[in-house]
């Protein structure tokens, strides 16, 4: 068989995470017809198709399904020594490619680019905002050199370091200011605004309002924090949100915000990095960098990582 190049990886793997082979080819900066003739250059050498090919999609093959995954591991293989001959020559990080769940992305992320540009002189920062399961797959795969999620992840591949604890803000109509603030056990009365699934934070909010398998009486989804208030702002009901974005979120809505008593619920912000990584070290002292950010956001407390 012909040798199989990297940049055939690199086609397939995008073509995979696409699941389009135009898209791929914006991704991987080249025209559709240049990426197509690798990808058939790829499975001529391979002698079996890596790809189903549908009208409207791509989907990999039984194989091709396994072929990726190896394909994947030694990508990942590749940039650690690229990011190992960088960091080796002056210590220094060039480029970081960090992933931040979208309920701390809008509050840390402006005091934060500033915050590392300081410490990194010309550092490229690539941020990508998804939902965590999503962070930690491009995380393995090695699209990530970092994330910034809800703790804990528990994947024993990855080295987590905490930030910051905070508590959850209950967002209600301006109309109930002065009602007792509810307790777990009425919140599941009311009718409660949640994020969509696949949110780490509405599995954080379920887990206090729902103390057993019951749901809310009622409940909605949305997209977004911001969407969540300005329904309660127009009487649909009520919504949990981390304290670091109320002061953001609440400005121009005419909403209530209430503090629970203990119990109180409240999650642990922390950055994740895959153990193998050449850039620990450097990823330390960016944790760190993060830590000390934290101490400007009103709601936000570091913690210690010992």
């Amino acid at each position: 068989m012909k040798h199989i190049t990297l940049k055939h990886l690199r086609y397939a793997c995008a073509v995979a995470d696409q699941g389009h082979f135009g898209r791929a080819a914006d991704v991987q900066s080249v025209s559709q017809p240049a990426l197509s003739m690798q990808i058939k250059d790829l499975e001529e050498r391979l002698g079996q198709p890596l790809f189903e090919r549908g009208p409207r999609t791509v989907r990999p093959t039984s194989f091709g399904d396994e072929f990726l995954q190896r394909a994947r591991t030694i990508l990942q293989s590749v940039d650690d020594l690229g990011d190992l001959a960088k960091v080796s020559k002056d210590g220094m990080i060039r480029r970081l490619r960090l992933g931040v769940i979208p309920t701390v992305a809008p509050y840390l992320l402006p005091r934060l680019i500033a915050d590392l540009t300081e410490l990194y002189p010309g550092l490229d920062l690539q941020v990508r905002e998804s939902v965590t399961p999503r962070l930690i797959a491009e995380l393995g795969e090695g699209q990530l050199d970092a994330a910034i999620v809800a703790l804990p992840v528990s994947e024993p591949s990855l080295t987590e370091v905490p930030l910051m604890a905070e508590k959850f803000v209950l967002i209600r109509p301006r109309s109930d200011d002065a009602k007792p603030v509810p307790d777990a056990g009425q919140l599941r009365q009311m009718r409660l605004l949640l994020l969509e699934e696949g949110h780490c934070f509405r599995d954080q909010a379920l887990a206090f309002c729902d103390t057993g398998s019951s749901r809310p009486r009622e409940w909605l989804d949305g997209s977004a924090l911001t969407t969540l208030v300005q329904m309660v702002g127009a009487g649909i009901g009520v919504t949990l949100i981390p304290d670091m974005a109320v002061a953001l979120e609440t400005r121009n809505a005419p909403v209530s915000i209430a503090r629970f008593s203990q119990p109180c619920p409240s999650r642990t912000i922390g950055m994740v990095w895959r153990r193998s990584t050449p850039m620990a070290k450097q990823l330390f002292q960016i944790s760190a960098k993060i830590r000390t950010t934290a101490l400007t956001l009103h709601g936000a407390t570091p913690v210690d990582p010992t």
